[in-house]
């Protein structure tokens, strides 16, 4: 049998927990052919430029649904629309204006944690944040988490390089067809009785009609929902895990609020919830001296990229200073990280992504004593694509009670550097 490469090493959940020496050695080689004919891409600037080239295409080869699975103009026409109402220039208040009913959620987890000793930040605190958040935006019964969660799970379940069997693919479009139909229901609801939610916006405006069928609707919708929170549990999860292994940086959170807005953009390249992007060659494309033929699937290491050195001086080092406008510490100019992608399809939710975390940690870092892990490295989920801890347990010796939210500064923190 032959010896696994580095990408199958990659690829087994056993490396799950430190991929970043088989990311060193996968950039030795920029552009690699793996046995199944697929190339996998690993240093910063070939990531970058195919994420801006439009014979890399996400038809065929993203499973989510939505406009994530498009090309331009037919991505571009769906995005705006939902666009429209989600931030600047029609809406620019819609995230910005969730920042204090982020702070009362987070709040509310953070209460429940008093009295306790131990506890898992993953199942106590980062998914339910990103799933509240989402729903409140969009306008989706909390209520009716049980039924959707089971559907994300086989939906995310389906983004695994690793599921390329017809069942686990069934059991994804499945999952899509429910949801789908649950929004179908969901929709005729808001537009009976609208409220100030995503999903009512849309579905009352006629704008919307012009660019979006109502079969696109339902499939972005739930797009949405998914990648509205199961990418944020990682980045909050992540980053917990980061900063409880720098509590010198937690003591700063503490000292000095803003420092969060650089902490969150370091994590987004130093942790990202997002490993993987896949593609696919509408046409030879030529990179590195490696010519990927048409009809070739493209798998961007997006983590690896963002440790790239010859993109970022001590890639290895957690160092949120580093993104300092005056300090400059990234060679080339285009972006600071990938951990929202790129291109066209740069990360829809980033806004919204960025303030839950932003408050999430700041709150953290502020109200629990003494917080330490128990277990290092912690468990994972299998998945290499959106990898992230599946628990997180941690002691504390207490729960700090909440100051009053006037003395809390919530906006303006979503200021992104990148």
């Amino acid at each position: 049998m032959a010896a696994a490469s580095v990408f199958e090493q990659i690829l087994d959940p056993t490396h799950r927990a430190d991929p970043y020496p088989l990311y060193r050695e996968l950039r030795k080689t920029p552009v690699v052919r793996e046995t199944d004919g697929s190339f996998v891409v690993s240093r910063y600037r070939d990531i970058a430029a195919l994420l801006h080239d439009p014979r890399a295409s996400s038809r065929e080869v993203v499973t989510l649904p939505g406009f994530i699975s498009k090309d331009s103009p037919e991505h571009d026409r769906i995005r705006k629309v939902i666009g429209r109402h989600y931030g600047p220039p029609h809406t620019p208040e819609r995230i910005d204006s969730m920042s204090g009913d982020l702070l009362d959620v987070v709040t509310g987890l953070i209460d429940r944690l008093a009295g306790r000793t131990e506890v898992d930040l993953v199942d106590d605190f980062a998914y339910a944040l990103p799933v509240t958040a989402i729903c409140r935006l969009l306008g989706v019964p909390l209520e009716d988490e049980p039924r959707f969660h089971a559907w994300a799970d086989a939906i995310v379940e389906g983004v695994d390089p690793q599921a390329r069997d017809e069942p686990a693919r069934r059991k994804g479009a499945a999952a899509v067809a429910e949801m789908s139909g649950y929004f179908d229901t969901l929709l005729d609801a808001h537009r009976a009785t609208p409220g100030q939610d995503l999903l009512s916006a849309m579905i009352t405006d006629a704008h919307t009609w012009e660019g979006m069928s109502r079969s696109e609707l339902l499939s972005n919708a739930c797009l949405l929902l998914v990648a509205g929170h199961e990418t944020t549990v990682n980045l909050i999860a992540n980053g917990m895990l980061t900063l409880l292994r720098h509590p010198e940086m937690l003591d700063r959170i503490r000292r000095e609020p803003d420092f969060v807005i650089l902490t969150v953009e370091e994590l987004l390249r130093y942790e990202p919830p997002v490993h993987i992007l896949i593609r696919k060659a509408l046409d030879d494309i030529d990179t590195t001296g490696v010519t990927i033929p048409a009809g070739a699937t493209i798998r961007l290491v997006l983590a690896s990229g963002s440790r790239d050195p010859d993109h970022v001086r001590e890639p290895d080092r957690f160092d949120p200073d580093r993104h300092d406008l005056q300090r400059m510490d990234f060679l080339p100019d285009e972006s600071q990280h990938l951990g929202f992608g790129g291109g066209v399809h740069h990360c829809f939710g980033a806004p919204l992504a960025r303030l839950e975390t932003q408050i999430a940690l700041t709150e953290l870092a502020r109200r629990l004593e003494h917080p330490r892990l128990l277990a290092d490295p912690p468990p994972y989920r299998p998945n290499p694509v959106l990898r992230g801890p599946r628990h997180l347990p941690v002691a504390l010796d207490g729960v700090r009670m909440a100051e009053d939210r006037r003395t809390r500064g919530t906006t303006g923190l979503v200021e992104s550097v990148s």
